[in-house]
Protein backbone atom coordinates (compact mmCIF):
# COMPACT_ATOMS: atom_id res chain seq x y z
CA UNK A 1 0.00 0.00 0.00
CA UNK A 2 2.52 2.49 1.29
CA UNK A 3 4.46 1.57 -2.26
CA UNK A 4 1.58 3.13 -4.35
CA UNK A 5 1.06 6.32 -2.04
CA UNK A 6 4.82 7.03 -1.73
CA UNK A 7 4.64 10.08 -3.56
CA UNK A 8 1.58 11.11 -1.74
CA UNK A 9 3.02 10.65 1.88
CA UNK A 10 6.11 12.08 1.05
CA UNK A 11 4.27 15.79 0.08
CA UNK A 12 2.57 15.31 2.82
CA UNK A 13 5.76 14.41 5.46
CA UNK A 14 7.55 17.04 3.47
CA UNK A 15 10.74 14.31 2.37
CA UNK A 16 11.69 13.52 -1.07
CA UNK A 17 10.13 10.21 -2.54
CA UNK A 18 13.43 8.45 -1.46
CA UNK A 19 14.03 9.49 2.09
CA UNK A 20 9.95 8.40 2.14
CA UNK A 21 10.67 4.75 0.95
CA UNK A 22 12.62 4.65 4.54
CA UNK A 23 9.21 3.50 5.82
CA UNK A 24 8.80 0.97 3.68
CA UNK A 25 11.82 -0.58 5.54
CA UNK A 26 10.96 0.52 8.58
CA UNK A 27 8.16 -1.52 8.26
CA UNK A 28 10.17 -4.45 7.11
CA UNK A 29 12.42 -3.99 9.97
CA UNK A 30 9.31 -4.34 12.02
CA UNK A 31 8.59 -7.62 10.68
CA UNK A 32 11.73 -8.56 11.49
CA UNK A 33 11.95 -8.14 14.75
CA UNK A 34 8.12 -8.72 15.89
CA UNK A 35 7.98 -12.21 14.35
CA UNK A 36 10.29 -14.20 16.57
CA UNK A 37 10.14 -11.48 19.99
CA UNK A 38 5.97 -11.76 19.83
CA UNK A 39 6.04 -15.47 18.53
CA UNK A 40 8.04 -16.92 21.54
CA UNK A 41 6.37 -14.17 24.14
CA UNK A 42 2.75 -15.47 22.98
CA UNK A 43 3.52 -19.03 22.52
CA UNK A 44 1.77 -20.13 25.37
CA UNK A 45 -1.66 -18.38 24.52
CA UNK A 46 -4.57 -19.75 22.65
CA UNK A 47 -3.93 -19.46 18.58
CA UNK A 48 -7.32 -18.15 18.50
CA UNK A 49 -7.19 -15.16 20.61
CA UNK A 50 -3.48 -14.62 19.94
CA UNK A 51 -4.47 -14.25 16.08
CA UNK A 52 -7.07 -11.78 17.13
CA UNK A 53 -4.99 -9.51 19.43
CA UNK A 54 -1.79 -9.43 16.46
CA UNK A 55 -4.72 -8.35 13.89
CA UNK A 56 -5.80 -5.78 15.68
CA UNK A 57 -2.54 -4.63 16.80
CA UNK A 58 -1.87 -4.72 13.08
CA UNK A 59 -4.86 -2.14 12.65
CA UNK A 60 -3.83 -0.14 15.28
CA UNK A 61 -0.41 0.17 14.25
CA UNK A 62 -1.79 1.25 10.62
CA UNK A 63 -3.98 4.13 12.79
CA UNK A 64 -0.95 5.18 14.28
CA UNK A 65 -0.15 6.26 11.21
CA UNK A 66 -2.91 7.61 10.18
CA UNK A 67 -2.62 10.32 12.98
CA UNK A 68 1.11 10.85 13.02
CA UNK A 69 2.62 13.78 12.04
CA UNK A 70 6.23 14.30 10.48
CA UNK A 71 9.11 11.97 8.90
CA UNK A 72 10.34 10.23 12.00
CA UNK A 73 6.53 9.90 13.75
CA UNK A 74 5.61 8.45 10.59
CA UNK A 75 8.69 6.23 10.55
CA UNK A 76 8.05 5.37 14.08
CA UNK A 77 4.16 4.06 13.45
CA UNK A 78 5.54 2.19 10.33
CA UNK A 79 8.21 0.54 12.15
CA UNK A 80 4.83 -0.62 15.28
CA UNK A 81 2.71 -1.48 12.26
CA UNK A 82 5.45 -4.30 11.01
CA UNK A 83 6.01 -5.57 14.62
CA UNK A 84 2.49 -8.38 14.19
CA UNK A 85 2.63 -8.80 10.68
CA UNK A 86 5.18 -12.28 10.65
CA UNK A 87 4.26 -13.49 13.80
CA UNK A 88 0.13 -12.95 12.69
CA UNK A 89 1.05 -14.98 9.64
CA UNK A 90 2.99 -17.96 11.86
CA UNK A 91 -0.25 -18.14 14.10
CA UNK A 92 -2.92 -17.65 11.18
CA UNK A 93 -0.49 -20.99 9.11
CA UNK A 94 -0.73 -22.96 12.39
CA UNK A 95 -4.09 -22.72 12.71
CA UNK A 96 -5.05 -23.52 9.14
CA UNK A 97 -3.03 -26.71 9.36
CA UNK A 98 -4.32 -27.80 12.76
CA UNK A 99 -8.29 -27.74 10.84
CA UNK A 100 -7.31 -30.18 8.62
CA UNK A 101 -5.96 -33.74 7.96
CA UNK A 102 -2.28 -34.06 7.73
CA UNK A 103 -1.60 -34.96 3.79
CA UNK A 104 -3.88 -31.54 3.43
CA UNK A 105 -2.06 -29.49 5.40
CA UNK A 106 0.31 -27.58 2.48
CA UNK A 107 -2.44 -26.82 1.01
CA UNK A 108 -4.24 -25.48 4.03
CA UNK A 109 -1.07 -22.97 4.76
CA UNK A 110 -1.01 -22.30 1.50
CA UNK A 111 -4.83 -21.16 1.09
CA UNK A 112 -3.72 -18.38 3.76
CA UNK A 113 -0.89 -17.39 1.76
CA UNK A 114 -3.34 -16.94 -1.03
CA UNK A 115 -5.26 -15.01 0.82
CA UNK A 116 -2.28 -12.32 0.78
CA UNK A 117 -1.50 -12.68 -2.59
CA UNK A 118 -5.34 -11.70 -3.44
CA UNK A 119 -5.28 -8.90 -0.81
CA UNK A 120 -2.26 -7.66 -2.69
CA UNK A 121 -3.37 -7.61 -6.19
CA UNK A 122 -7.29 -5.76 -4.87
CA UNK A 123 -5.45 -3.93 -2.33
CA UNK A 124 -2.51 -1.95 -4.57
CA UNK A 125 -4.59 -0.33 -6.95
CA UNK A 126 -8.03 0.18 -4.23
CA UNK A 127 -5.78 2.12 -1.71
CA UNK A 128 -3.67 4.36 -4.03
CA UNK A 129 -7.03 5.40 -5.31
CA UNK A 130 -8.49 5.80 -1.86
CA UNK A 131 -5.50 7.56 -1.10
CA UNK A 132 -5.41 9.94 -4.19
CA UNK A 133 -8.98 10.56 -3.61
CA UNK A 134 -9.16 11.46 -0.41
CA UNK A 135 -5.86 12.00 1.26
CA UNK A 136 -2.96 9.06 2.26
CA UNK A 137 -4.21 9.05 5.73
CA UNK A 138 -7.69 7.29 4.39
CA UNK A 139 -5.80 4.75 3.12
CA UNK A 140 -4.58 3.82 7.02
CA UNK A 141 -8.02 3.80 8.14
CA UNK A 142 -9.12 1.57 5.97
CA UNK A 143 -6.62 -0.38 7.10
CA UNK A 144 -7.52 -0.78 10.76
CA UNK A 145 -11.44 -0.82 9.87
CA UNK A 146 -10.13 -4.24 7.60
CA UNK A 147 -8.18 -5.44 10.42
CA UNK A 148 -11.44 -5.14 12.94
CA UNK A 149 -13.44 -6.99 10.42
CA UNK A 150 -10.91 -9.85 10.23
CA UNK A 151 -10.30 -10.12 13.92
CA UNK A 152 -14.44 -10.33 14.03
CA UNK A 153 -13.86 -13.34 11.53
CA UNK A 154 -11.96 -14.90 12.82
CA UNK A 155 -14.18 -15.07 16.58
CA UNK A 156 -16.68 -16.37 14.70
CA UNK A 157 -15.39 -18.96 12.33
CA UNK A 158 -12.00 -20.25 13.98
CA UNK A 159 -12.81 -22.70 16.06
CA UNK A 160 -10.91 -22.30 19.83
CA UNK A 161 -7.69 -24.09 20.46
CA UNK A 162 -6.07 -24.87 23.72
CA UNK A 163 -3.42 -22.92 25.08
CA UNK A 164 -0.13 -24.74 25.28
CA UNK A 165 1.01 -24.76 29.01
CA UNK A 166 3.73 -26.66 28.37
CA UNK A 167 5.56 -24.00 25.89
CA UNK A 168 8.24 -21.43 26.86
CA UNK A 169 10.36 -18.51 25.58
CA UNK A 170 13.40 -20.20 26.00
CA UNK A 171 11.70 -23.42 24.48
CA UNK A 172 10.48 -21.52 21.47
CA UNK A 173 13.71 -19.78 20.75
CA UNK A 174 15.71 -22.67 21.12
CA UNK A 175 14.77 -23.43 17.68
CA UNK A 176 16.94 -21.11 16.43
CA UNK A 177 19.38 -23.21 17.12
CA UNK A 178 18.50 -26.21 15.18
CA UNK A 179 20.56 -26.41 11.89
CA UNK A 180 17.58 -26.91 9.61
CA UNK A 181 15.82 -24.02 10.83
CA UNK A 182 19.05 -21.83 10.24
CA UNK A 183 19.70 -23.50 6.77
CA UNK A 184 15.86 -22.88 5.60
CA UNK A 185 15.68 -19.52 6.83
CA UNK A 186 19.08 -18.59 5.39
CA UNK A 187 17.99 -19.87 1.78
CA UNK A 188 14.62 -17.72 2.04
CA UNK A 189 17.04 -14.52 2.97
CA UNK A 190 19.25 -15.21 0.39
CA UNK A 191 17.57 -17.13 -2.71
CA UNK A 192 14.15 -14.78 -2.39
CA UNK A 193 16.08 -11.87 -2.76
CA UNK A 194 16.78 -12.78 -6.34
CA UNK A 195 13.33 -12.31 -6.87
CA UNK A 196 13.15 -8.74 -5.32
CA UNK A 197 16.72 -7.78 -7.38
CA UNK A 198 14.77 -7.54 -10.60
CA UNK A 199 11.11 -6.64 -9.36
CA UNK A 200 12.15 -4.05 -7.49
CA UNK A 201 13.08 -2.58 -10.48
CA UNK A 202 10.48 -3.15 -12.38
CA UNK A 203 9.15 0.41 -12.88
CA UNK A 204 12.00 2.15 -14.29
CA UNK A 205 12.35 -1.32 -16.55
CA UNK A 206 9.05 -0.78 -17.95
CA UNK A 207 9.95 2.99 -18.66
CA UNK A 208 13.49 3.18 -19.73
CA UNK A 209 14.68 -0.42 -20.88
CA UNK A 210 10.69 -1.21 -22.87
CA UNK A 211 10.50 2.70 -23.68
CA UNK A 212 6.48 2.62 -22.51
CA UNK A 213 4.34 4.73 -20.54
CA UNK A 214 3.83 5.19 -16.58
CA UNK A 215 0.43 3.32 -17.19
CA UNK A 216 2.39 0.39 -18.08
CA UNK A 217 3.59 -0.06 -14.77
CA UNK A 218 0.69 -1.34 -13.22
CA UNK A 219 -0.35 -3.60 -15.86
CA UNK A 220 3.47 -5.46 -14.90
CA UNK A 221 2.54 -5.12 -10.97
CA UNK A 222 -0.33 -7.07 -12.03
CA UNK A 223 0.84 -9.81 -13.68
CA UNK A 224 3.40 -10.31 -10.91
CA UNK A 225 -0.27 -10.06 -8.61
CA UNK A 226 -1.64 -12.56 -10.81
CA UNK A 227 1.04 -14.87 -10.75
CA UNK A 228 1.44 -14.73 -7.36
CA UNK A 229 -2.63 -16.03 -6.85
CA UNK A 230 -1.74 -18.87 -9.25
CA UNK A 231 1.75 -19.50 -7.25
CA UNK A 232 0.09 -19.72 -3.91
CA UNK A 233 -3.18 -21.87 -5.44
CA UNK A 234 -0.41 -24.65 -7.09
CA UNK A 235 1.93 -24.31 -3.49
CA UNK A 236 -0.26 -26.26 -1.71
CA UNK A 237 -0.73 -29.10 -4.20
CA UNK A 238 3.48 -29.28 -4.27
CA UNK A 239 3.52 -29.01 -0.64
CA UNK A 240 1.36 -31.99 -0.22
CA UNK A 241 3.42 -34.03 -2.88
CA UNK A 242 7.07 -32.76 -1.82
CA UNK A 243 8.04 -29.75 -0.19
CA UNK A 244 11.63 -30.23 -0.50
CA UNK A 245 11.85 -30.87 -4.06
CA UNK A 246 9.43 -28.02 -4.77
CA UNK A 247 11.80 -25.64 -3.04
CA UNK A 248 14.51 -26.79 -4.98
CA UNK A 249 12.50 -26.57 -8.17
CA UNK A 250 11.21 -23.08 -7.81
CA UNK A 251 14.59 -21.76 -7.01
CA UNK A 252 15.99 -23.65 -10.47
CA UNK A 253 12.97 -22.30 -12.50
CA UNK A 254 13.31 -19.36 -10.89
CA UNK A 255 17.06 -18.63 -12.03
CA UNK A 256 15.99 -19.83 -15.46
CA UNK A 257 12.99 -17.27 -15.88
CA UNK A 258 15.19 -14.51 -14.76
CA UNK A 259 17.85 -15.06 -17.36
CA UNK A 260 14.83 -15.52 -19.93
CA UNK A 261 13.43 -12.28 -18.71
CA UNK A 262 17.16 -10.59 -19.41
CA UNK A 263 17.32 -11.69 -22.87
CA UNK A 264 13.42 -10.27 -23.00
CA UNK A 265 13.08 -7.38 -20.97
CA UNK A 266 12.62 -4.98 -24.64
CA UNK A 267 9.63 -7.11 -25.33
CA UNK A 268 6.10 -6.15 -23.84
CA UNK A 269 4.60 -9.89 -24.03
CA UNK A 270 7.28 -12.13 -23.53
CA UNK A 271 7.95 -9.88 -20.53
CA UNK A 272 4.69 -9.41 -19.39
CA UNK A 273 4.13 -13.00 -19.42
CA UNK A 274 7.79 -14.05 -17.57
CA UNK A 275 6.86 -11.44 -14.50
CA UNK A 276 3.79 -13.87 -14.37
CA UNK A 277 5.87 -16.35 -13.70
CA UNK A 278 8.12 -14.78 -11.74
CA UNK A 279 5.05 -13.75 -9.37
CA UNK A 280 4.08 -17.90 -9.26
CA UNK A 281 7.43 -19.09 -8.74
CA UNK A 282 8.09 -16.86 -5.40
CA UNK A 283 5.06 -17.68 -4.10
CA UNK A 284 5.96 -21.58 -4.71
CA UNK A 285 9.32 -21.28 -2.95
CA UNK A 286 8.02 -18.59 -0.11
CA UNK A 287 5.16 -21.20 0.74
CA UNK A 288 7.10 -24.40 0.63
CA UNK A 289 10.23 -22.90 2.65
CA UNK A 290 7.61 -21.61 5.21
CA UNK A 291 5.97 -25.37 5.76
CA UNK A 292 9.88 -26.63 5.57
CA UNK A 293 10.89 -24.69 8.66
CA UNK A 294 7.52 -25.37 10.65
CA UNK A 295 8.64 -29.23 10.17
CA UNK A 296 12.41 -28.07 11.22
CA UNK A 297 11.12 -26.23 14.15
CA UNK A 298 10.20 -28.89 16.11
CA UNK A 299 7.63 -28.06 18.73
CA UNK A 300 8.19 -23.90 18.20
CA UNK A 301 6.46 -24.59 14.42
CA UNK A 302 4.31 -21.53 14.98
CA UNK A 303 8.27 -19.80 15.46
CA UNK A 304 9.04 -21.50 12.21
CA UNK A 305 6.51 -20.15 9.98
CA UNK A 306 7.15 -16.55 11.67
CA UNK A 307 10.94 -16.47 10.69
CA UNK A 308 9.52 -16.92 6.78
CA UNK A 309 8.25 -13.66 6.75
CA UNK A 310 11.41 -12.84 8.57
CA UNK A 311 13.52 -13.90 6.50
CA UNK A 312 11.51 -12.91 3.01
CA UNK A 313 11.52 -8.91 4.56
CA UNK A 314 15.22 -9.59 5.12
CA UNK A 315 15.91 -10.60 1.48
CA UNK A 316 13.30 -7.50 -0.13
CA UNK A 317 15.87 -5.39 1.30
CA UNK A 318 19.16 -7.66 0.46
CA UNK A 319 17.84 -7.99 -3.26
CA UNK A 320 16.94 -4.14 -3.94
CA UNK A 321 20.27 -3.78 -2.41
CA UNK A 322 22.29 -5.51 -4.32
CA UNK A 323 20.46 -4.36 -7.47
CA UNK A 324 21.39 -0.99 -6.67
CA UNK A 325 24.99 -1.54 -6.85
CA UNK A 326 24.69 -2.90 -10.18
CA UNK A 327 22.38 0.01 -11.71
CA UNK A 328 24.92 2.37 -9.61
CA UNK A 329 27.67 0.47 -11.30
CA UNK A 330 26.42 1.67 -14.56
CA UNK A 331 25.16 -1.95 -15.76
CA UNK A 332 21.52 -0.92 -16.50
CA UNK A 333 18.71 -2.11 -14.85
CA UNK A 334 18.38 -4.89 -17.47
CA UNK A 335 21.54 -6.62 -14.67
CA UNK A 336 19.30 -6.98 -11.91
CA UNK A 337 18.29 -9.92 -13.29
CA UNK A 338 21.68 -11.60 -13.19
CA UNK A 339 21.73 -10.09 -9.60
CA UNK A 340 18.62 -12.51 -8.98
CA UNK A 341 20.41 -15.60 -10.78
CA UNK A 342 23.22 -15.32 -8.66
CA UNK A 343 21.02 -14.88 -5.27
CA UNK A 344 18.69 -17.61 -6.18
CA UNK A 345 21.19 -20.08 -7.14
CA UNK A 346 22.95 -19.13 -3.89
CA UNK A 347 19.91 -19.97 -1.75
CA UNK A 348 19.68 -23.08 -3.97
CA UNK A 349 23.22 -24.08 -2.72
CA UNK A 350 22.63 -23.52 0.92
CA UNK A 351 18.67 -25.20 0.59
CA UNK A 352 20.42 -28.15 -0.60
CA UNK A 353 23.29 -27.67 1.70
CA UNK A 354 20.85 -28.03 4.57
CA UNK A 355 19.41 -31.47 2.80
CA UNK A 356 23.00 -33.04 2.70
CA UNK A 357 23.43 -32.43 6.24
CA UNK A 358 20.34 -33.34 7.28
CA UNK A 359 20.62 -36.91 5.60
CA UNK A 360 24.42 -37.36 6.36
CA UNK A 361 23.17 -36.20 10.00
CA UNK A 362 20.67 -38.90 10.36
CA UNK A 363 23.14 -41.75 8.68
CA UNK A 364 25.42 -41.15 11.31
CA UNK A 365 22.99 -41.55 14.01
CA UNK A 366 21.75 -44.66 12.80
CA UNK A 367 22.46 -47.42 15.15
CA UNK A 368 25.47 -49.85 13.10
CA UNK A 369 23.64 -53.21 12.49
CA UNK A 370 25.73 -56.16 13.95
CA UNK A 371 27.32 -58.45 11.40
CA UNK A 372 27.14 -62.47 12.01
Amino acid sequence: MTMGLLEEIAAGIDRTNAETGHIITAYAFGVVVGAPVIVSLGARLPKKELAIGLILALGVGNAITAVASGYLPVMAARFVAGLPHGAYFGVASLLAASLVRPELRGRAISSVMLGLSVATVAGVPASTLLGQTLGWRSAYWAVLVIAIAAAVMIFVFVPHSPANTDASVRGELAALKRPQVLFAVSAGMVGFGGLFAMYSYIAPMVTKVMDLSDAWVAAFTLAFGIGSVLGSWGAGILADWDVERSVVGGFIATALVLVAFYYSAPYVVPALLLVVGVGALGSIVAINLQIRLMDAAGDAQMLGAALNHSALNIANGLGAFFGSIIISAGYGYRATSWVGVVLASLGLLIFVAGIAFQRRTAASSRPLTPVG
